[in-house]
């Protein structure tokens, strides 16, 4: 038998080339600009130092007033809460100790009885510190909640908790006295 040299075979590869369509660019609708919130920009938290005092020719409210005033009830919520704790812890433990004396009895059921009213109270001032603070969270802290107008820095940095100018809380206090009257 003859030997048969086996032809290779070339396969020669195609490119597929893919034909674009031109491009054909639509006629776009007039554009009309909405009126819009301006872009908020999100920042990092405001820093502030510990010896920051909100000042009169700052923009009312402005977020370093709301640090400010965030940080110092959260901190006058902690010290509350510290004091309530220890006064409490501390209170109980004399509890074992019981005189024989009626008027020394007397005496420190007077003593527990002040401590618990003033314990009661720190407890109503941190619930308006709480209050305070979901204020600020809803940007409505340092506007009175009856007119809507700014309670002013000086009233907060007195009183952090003030929900109302000083008008407004003469007016409710006057209220609360013709109600207690009647």
């Amino acid at each position: 038998m003859p030997k048969t040299s086996k032809a290779k075979k070339k396969i020669a590869k195609v490119k597929n080339k893919v034909v674009s369509k031109p491009k054909v660019k639509a006629v776009s609708k007039p554009k009309v600009k909405a009126i819009s919130k301006p872009k908020e920009t999100i920042k990092g938290p405001i820093k502030i130092s510990k010896t920051y005092i909100p000042k009169d020719n700052e923009k009312y409210m402005c977020e370093k007033h709301k640090v400010f005033f965030r940080m110092k009830l959260q901190e006058w919520r902690k010290e509350l809460v510290k004091a309530n704790n220890e006064a409490l812890y501390n209170g109980s433990m004399d509890d074992n100790s019981i005189s024989a004396d009626i008027v020394d009895q007397a005496s420190s059921y007077t003593d527990k009885n002040v401590e618990m009213k003033a314990i009661n109270r720190q407890i109503k001032l941190i619930s308006e510190i709480d209050k305070a603070l979901a204020r600020i969270r809803e940007d409505i802290y340092g506007y009175c909640l009856d007119t809507a107008e700014p309670i002013g820095l000086k009233r907060l940095m007195a009183r952090p908790v003030a929900k109302y100018t000083i008008a407004a809380q003469e007016k409710h206090e006057k209220d609360e006295k013709v109600h207690a009257d009647d």
